[in-house]
């Protein structure tokens, strides 16, 4: 039989030299256009690299839209099942550890990769001119949300250019692993922006560019990026550049402020305030986010259980801080009348939720640990409802939920981009020269989202005053976007709030009411000076036989 086999071989040259049929041909995508615009619109996702990253869809840019956000990296939330945040949580990264967050530098290299690759064929394939410019365009900014996405994890990166590398390559040479300065980075990812916004449209023109890349979302990640670029941790560009590139998105007279509420922004496709969001597919499986971020007393697993340090931070609906004496708040009522966006962000104790109210108090409360299956419970005495959609269901949800966009960028982040560039360059209440309004009045412009409608900032603030308002602005107006672990490295604080205990409560019912107890959700939080860059996973310095720089401290 083996002689039989060895000479059925030999006279068939080609038994074994079949064409794969789970994937798509090279020859394919470079001479199909079809299948090379199908290769395009699936570089806005990338590889699954880590177990619970994402549910039946791919992750996109970020950790948006998977089981631990980026929430459970930060003081805004504990992850109640761990899944590797809390060794970030505790200050335990390593070059072989980094838990949750070790997945952005191969996802990015891989992503940049790909799209030099498509870049490669567009030269070559037949399409319209105009068509093909629009695709460039495309692929470039979609190459600088990877570069993103590298230079505010690990600070200096490997810049590749347009190389396309194979494994045919010299895969030793020390091209592949020098890496440029923080500024190289930033001037080359936001130069490639400029070229991107050129060649891009203004608006998404049918189904088949929905969600996809605008001039909006180039200028809106050029404005990000030298923000960062000005702040502290970074120190290489200005204030002035970065409120300048806050004003080109608002310049565009596209976007505005969402008034159908905002708990419903996050529920709603496309509406004038997403400048670029991910739009997920009916009929699909995605991270369902009501089962994995609700009650236990609804059959959820509490997942990203938001800090008492968070819940503190909002202001009372007078534009008072709770630890004000004259803010009127009650710590025997602590979240009655408080910034509206509290309620939409977080289901506290008493909450109106579905079909009944959020009962975490001891003893028997149905959301407590006295409740069902109590090894959901919250670690911190809330749960998540930023994101959660009610009309979906949430036991049994597989398949008929997690539909709701996942945004990017929207008009306000950009509104308080330019605030606190534009206080920083020049102060309050100064409007720049080709501006539309000050500092004050952009934040202004956030305060008064009319399901929000908070107090106004008064004039005569200074410049640490307004700096302050800025910041809770993006504490409380972008909580769980992915904005806060950071906006705390690159202002340099995190060595404060991120050194503060995880902090809960414990709530009983008393025979007049409530008793409020504080305790600790997650012991042992730590953050050290090195920790405000990521370690480069050890697998990557060993590819590269050492070539690779390590960030310091690791």
């Amino acid at each position: 039989m083996l002689c039989a086999l060895l000479t059925l071989s030999a006279c068939k040259k080609d038994f074994l030299n079949v064409e794969p049929t789970d994937r798509i041909a090279t020859s394919a995508i470079e001479t199909d256009t079809s299948v090379f615009e199908a290769y395009v619109t699936n570089r806005y996702i990338g590889t699954r690299l880590q177990d619970k990253e994402a549910d039946g869809s791919d992750p996109g840019f970020g950790r948006g839209f998977e089981y631990s956000m980026m929430s459970s990296f930060t003081d805004e939330s504990v992850y109640n099942n761990d899944d590797f945040t809390w060794l970030i949580q505790r200050g335990q990264l390593a070059p072989e550890n980094l838990g949750s967050a070790g997945i952005f530098w191969a996802r990015s290299y891989r992503g940049i990769r790909e799209i030099n690759y498509a870049l490669s064929v567009l030269t070559k394939i037949e399409m319209s001119a105009g068509h093909k410019q629009m695709i460039d365009g495309e692929l470039k900014f979609i190459r600088a949300m990877r570069y993103q996405d590298l230079i505010r994890n690990y600070g200096r990166v490997v810049l590749m250019g347009d190389k396309v590398t194979n494994l045919t390559d010299d895969l030793q040479n020390p091209s592949l692993f020098t890496r440029a300065t923080l500024k190289e980075g930033i001037d080359y990812v936001v130069a490639q922006l400029n070229e991107a916004a050129a060649e891009l449209p203004l608006n998404n023109s049918g189904t088949w560019m929905l969600g996809r890349a605008t001039k909006g979302a180039a200028l809106a990640l050029k404005s990000r990026l030298l923000l960062y670029a000005a702040s502290p941790l970074y120190n290489t560009g200005s204030w002035a550049d970065a409120a300048s590139a806050a004003q080109q998105v608002i310049s565009l007279n596209k976007y505005g402020i969402y008034t159908g509420g905002y708990r419903e922004l996050f529920l709603t496709n496309e509406t004038n305030e997403a400048i670029f969001e991910r739009l997920f597919t009916k009929n699909a499986n995605h991270v369902h986010l009501e089962i994995a971020n609700g009650p236990n007393g609804y059959g959820g697993w509490a997942g990203n259980a938001p800090m008492q340090n968070l819940v503190n931070d909002y202001e009372m609906a007078n534009g008072k801080a709770i630890t004000d004496p004259t803010s009127g708040f009650d710590a025997n009522n602590p979240y009655a009348n408080r910034d509206p966006r509290f309620a939409a962000t977080i289901l506290y104790n008493g909450a109106t939720y579905r079909e009944r109210a959020i009962e975490t108090f001891i003893p028997g409360g149905k959301d407590s640990k006295d409740g069902i299956d109590n090894w959901n419970t919250t670690k911190t005495g809330y749960y998540l409802k930023k994101f959660m959609n009610d009309a979906y269901p949430l036991q049994n949800p597989w398949g008929n939920a997690g539909f709701q966009p996942w945004i990017y960028f929207r008009y306000a982040e950009i509104l308080l981009n330019f605030a606190e560039a534009a206080n920083e360059a020049y102060g309050p209440d100064v409007v720049p020269s080709g501006s539309t309004f000050s500092a004050r009045q952009a934040v202004n412009l956030v305060r008064a989202r009319p399901s929000v409608s908070m107090p106004a900032l008064a004039t005569g603030s200074t410049q640490v005053q307004m700096r302050d308002a800025v910041r809770y602005e993006r504490r409380v107006e972008l909580a769980f976007e992915e904005h806060r672990f950071y906006d705390v490295r690159r202002w340099k604080i995190a060595e404060v709030t991120e050194n503060k205990p995880a902090a809960g409560v414990i709530i009983t019912k008393t025979a007049t009411g409530f008793s409020y107890t504080p305790k600790i959700a997650l012991d042992g939080r730590k953050f050290e000076t090195k920790h405000y860059w990521l370690p480069i996973p050890r697998t990557e310095i060993q590819a590269s036989n050492g070539q690779l720089e390590q960030n310091p401290g690791y």
